[in-house]
């Protein structure tokens, strides 16, 4: 960096943040301004911003009341919800129970829609609207999670969203909502930008603008905020990380995630579309459809040098989708040991004593995923598993493994709920929005949807942990690592970091 710039750089970092205005650089871009169209990290954080829930979720995952003030069980299986009675719209409509009742029948039925909300709809049978604030769910089964799943779908408005597509969202036409923020701009894998809403029903944020700008790169991202075009990013990259926290212009704030990285091994018997034998020819079986080849996988991987030399201790070895003190968390599932000999063991037991070929495909345009991966592969291939990497770009990668089109791809979940079940419907039940391993296992789906009626809180946790455990028998999924949330502001912002990942607006606070 020449001088000059330099100079601009640190005076940029010594001023204060604009006070009406908040700039925020990002790793990943939503797909659609339509929150029920994807149910994805960047989407979700935009939702936040223009829309809100029954039930609402802060950082820390808890639960608060949103547009409904409460909610209880009315018998064995329906929840009944009281709602506001001073929520506008943003184009000045009240809010009623029909824009529920309408955004409830929307959800799970997004046109198009890559990963959407089917699986928090799961349980409801039928919406009955019991007056201008008042409705019932009804489940047909017990529904313990039912408020946690209506924590993760957000209302839109009856009379802008009906016959609208996910374009009129982008637009704006279609774009009214209950948020702090309503929409200003939307540029698709660019920028989008917001302003206070008029209508919002709580005290107004801080921010009177913000913007939001898509910088795939790590190191772009780091010097949009040295150079003071951006006020905060989010995911700076591992290599930049000790020079940031190291300077005294720069906050750095963390915090263990709720998001898991891991692979999804295609778990059918037939051919699989990215597997040959060791000399390049098709195979009529598919490897990863026997258990001991996705055990040897596991433990061809050293996950200590993948957390701490790859990715620079930003992230944490996983065994497992839940953390150290949260709700359904295993203690005694360990996080898989590496043992080289031991993969090839297993591989020549299996019929693989020349291996095979493989390749992993993972997020191309999201950061970690590329060297990660890459990493992985080098670890396989010195156990006779001759493994290449394709890196996609997401809005492929997304559409290709929902029709499982990949032998071994990478696949990122986050708990939103806050407990196990939310992993264990989506990506290992047989009709999974998420399965894109295909697997199946009718015990297992069985004990999951007994668990997910169960109203008692402990039984139910000890049988979500037994499912899970029976996942890590099987080798259902192979897991990576776990995210440590990062995020770098300016002096003058700063951010209180959430375990949900989301870059929110209303999360960063000028410095008093």
């Amino acid at each position: 960096m020449s001088p000059f710039r330099l100079a601009a750089a640190l005076l940029a970092l010594a001023l204060p943040a604009r006070a009406a205005d908040l700039a925020m650089g990002v790793g990943a871009f939503p797909l659609s301004v339509d929150p029920q169209f994807y149910n994805g990290i960047a989407d979700k954080a935009l939702a936040v911003h223009l829309f809100t829930r029954l039930v609402e979720q802060r950082g820390d995952q808890a639960v608060e009341p949103g547009l409904a003030t409460e909610w209880h069980t009315a018998g064995d299986a329906a929840w009944e919800f009281t709602l506001r009675k001073d929520v506008t719209w943003s184009d000045g409509v009240a809010f009623t129970a029909e824009d529920v009742a309408f955004s409830l029948a929307r959800a799970p039925n997004v046109p198009n829609s890559p990963l959407g909300y089917a699986p928090m709809m799961r349980m409801v049978k039928k919406v009955q609207v019991l007056g201008p604030y008042a409705l019932r769910i009804e489940t047909g089964t017990p529904a313990p999670n039912l408020p946690l799943d209506m924590a993760n779908i957000w209302i839109v408005s009856r009379h802008a969203a009906e016959g609208a597509a996910s374009n009129d969202f982008n637009s704006g036409r279609a774009a009214v909502g209950t948020g702090p923020y309503k929409l200003a701009r939307f540029a698709i894998n660019e920028r989008l930008e917001m302003e206070r809403n008029p209508a919002w029903r709580g005290p107004a944020p801080a921010w009177e603008r913000v913007s939001i700008r898509f910088i795939p790169q790590d190191a772009s991202r780091t010097a949009a905020l040295l150079a003071g075009d951006v006020d905060i990013i989010d995911g700076p990259g591992e290599s930049d990380l000790p020079r940031l926290q190291a300077d005294p212009r720069v906050r750095v704030v963390s915090i263990l995630g709720n998001r898991s990285i891991f692979f999804l091994p295609d778990t059918r018997e037939g051919p699989s579309p990215f597997i040959t034998d060791a000399a390049g020819h098709p195979l009529a079986r598919n490897p990863l459809h026997d258990v001991r080849v996705r055990q040897a996988l596991s433990i061809a991987i050293n996950r200590t040098a993948l957390t701490q030399r790859v990715l620079s201790g930003t992230v944490q070895p996983m065994g497992q989708f839940m953390w150290p003190g949260a709700y359904s968390f295993a203690a005694d599932i360990p996080v898989p040991g590496f043992d080289a000999e031991g993969a090839r063991r297993l591989l020549a037991e299996a019929g693989y004593p020349q291996g095979f070929r493989l390749s992993i495909h993972t997020y191309g345009d999201r950061p970690g995923f590329v060297p990660a991966a890459q990493a992985v592969a080098q670890m396989w291939s010195r156990v006779g598993v001759q493994t290449a990497v394709e890196a996609v770009p997401t809005s492929i990668f997304l559409a290709h493994g929902t029709k499982h089109d990949y032998s071994m791809p990478v696949f990122s979940w986050g708990i939103s709920t806050g407990e196990v079940g939310y992993a264990l419907v989506n990506v290992f039940e047989r009709k999974g929005p998420a399965n894109w391993g295909a697997y199946d296992n009718p015990e297992y789906e069985a004990l999951t949807d007994r668990a997910l009626s169960t109203m008692d809180d402990a039984v139910r946790e000890r049988m979500l942990i037994e499912a899970t455990k029976m996942l890590v028998r099987d080798v259902a999924f192979i897991p990576q690592y776990q995210i440590i949330n990062y995020w770098a502001s300016r002096k003058g912002v700063v951010y209180a970091p959430r375990i949900d990942q989301r870059t929110v607006a209303m999360s960063a606070q000028p410095e008093p």
